[in-house]
């Protein structure tokens, strides 16, 4: 055998290990595929810095699940109305990708708002079901990843409100504004940065549209790198 040929070899098993790892059959639906393949092929563009912060949270969903535990995060920003949003439905959907089973999301915020109709129009343009349930200023918006399982309900709500976690959690600060704000997260066993430019910044331009759904495809390939890594 050449040397050659021996490096390229080489090259191909340290490509292996260095992918992410493949999925479980899908149980997402179709029409997220696109955005699905679009995340995955993004995973090189994500920076050190924050990867390693994801590896914070994939350490701890797998420690809980190894240990036979529930694994629980919390996305919180400050109104929960965008980012955190976009980061659970992700990273649910993300699990149910993976096959990592018993994850369970949340989001929340420091004040309650509304969930911002752009952040439903990027959802449902990278392929999510979204269904107003209730009408009203903060309607619970029912979000459909899977056929399989139950959808997310989407509402603006304070981080620790009924039906969130209230300990043994991991507490995922979206925003930076929330995390200065926010010093101490109640019931938090964890708590990692991972903030994310607030979309609403474009809110009223021409860009408006353009920066959502960039905002959403940045949080999908963050959350689908998080589960590669529980999965691998």
């Amino acid at each position: 055998m050449t040397m050659k040929l021996v490096i390229s070899i080489c090259l191909f098993l340290l490509g292996l290990a260095l992918s992410p790892a493949p999925a479980a059959p899908s149980d997402v639906l179709e029409t997220l595929n696109p955005a699905i393949t679009d995340a995955i092929g993004e995973f090189g563009a994500i920076p050190e810095d924050r990867k390693r912060e994801l590896e914070k949270i994939a350490l701890f969903v797998r420690t809980k699940l190894q240990a036979g535990e529930t694994p629980q995060i919390t996305f919180i920003c400050t109104h929960n109305s965008r980012r955190s949003h976009m980061a659970q439905i992700w990273a649910q959907t993300a699990a149910a990708y993976y096959g990592v089973t018993g994850v369970k999301t949340f989001s929340g915020g420091v004040e309650a708002t509304a969930c911002n109709e752009r952040t439903v129009r990027a959802l449902r343009k990278a392929g999510f079901s979204v269904a107003d349930s209730t009408g009203g200023k903060n309607p619970i918006y029912l979000v459909q990843y899977s056929e399989k399982e139950a959808p997310i309900r989407a509402f603006s709500k304070l981080y620790q409100a009924e039906g969130n976690p209230h300990e043994n959690y991991l507490a995922a600060m979206t925003c930076d504004q929330a995390d200065v704000h926010c010093p101490i997260v109640q019931g938090a066993s964890l708590r990692v940065g991972i903030h994310y430019t607030d979309p609403k910044e474009a809110d009223g331009t021409d860009h408006e549209a353009a920066t959502y759904g960039e905002r959403c495809r940045q949080i999908a390939r963050e959350m689908f790198f998080l589960m590669s890594l529980v999965k691998a």
